[in-house]
């Protein structure tokens, strides 16, 4: 056992957890600085890109972010030109987003970087792992 798989295995949760976000948004972190954006971008370009045309609450609940945070958000990548947003065609009051062209792009680029830290992990490892914290989620 590895002297961090030690440590960790006495730690609380909520820091492992935070030491694997972080991991992530440091290796993410170079690709959205050229954009100007945060991680928190990359979290609704996630959302986005496996889902499409959803509300601006249903993409606050699957990014886990505040409404009032995730206005601000969608606006700069609306200026980045890396989402539309449309009026709902079934509810006239409410807004769908989806990435543009240029932000699926982008995404998919983010997406890779990812990918690299779960091919490290191996599908297996990956596979168990996502289930797990899909089953505390």
């Amino acid at each position: 056992m590895s002297k961090q798989a030690a440590q960790d295995s006495d730690a609380a949760l909520s820091l492992i957890l935070r030491r694997a976000e972080n991991s992530l948004r440091q290796r993410l972190q170079p690709a959205l600085d050229v954009e100007g954006l945060l991680f928190e971008h990359w979290q609704i370009m996630a959302v986005l890109l496996a889902k499409p045309g959803l509300r601006m609450s249903a993409i606050a609940d699957a990014a886990v972010l505040p409404p009032a945070t995730l206005t601000r958000h969608m606006d700069k990548l609306v200026e980045h030109a890396l989402v539309i947003r449309r009026i709902d065609p079934d509810d006239k009051r409410s807004t769908v987003v989806a990435l543009s062209a240029r932000g699926a792009t982008f995404a998919g680029q983010l997406r890779a970087v990812e990918q690299e830290l779960v091919s490290s992990l191996g599908p297996k490892h990956y596979t168990s792992l996502v289930g797990e914290l899909t089953r505390l989620s």
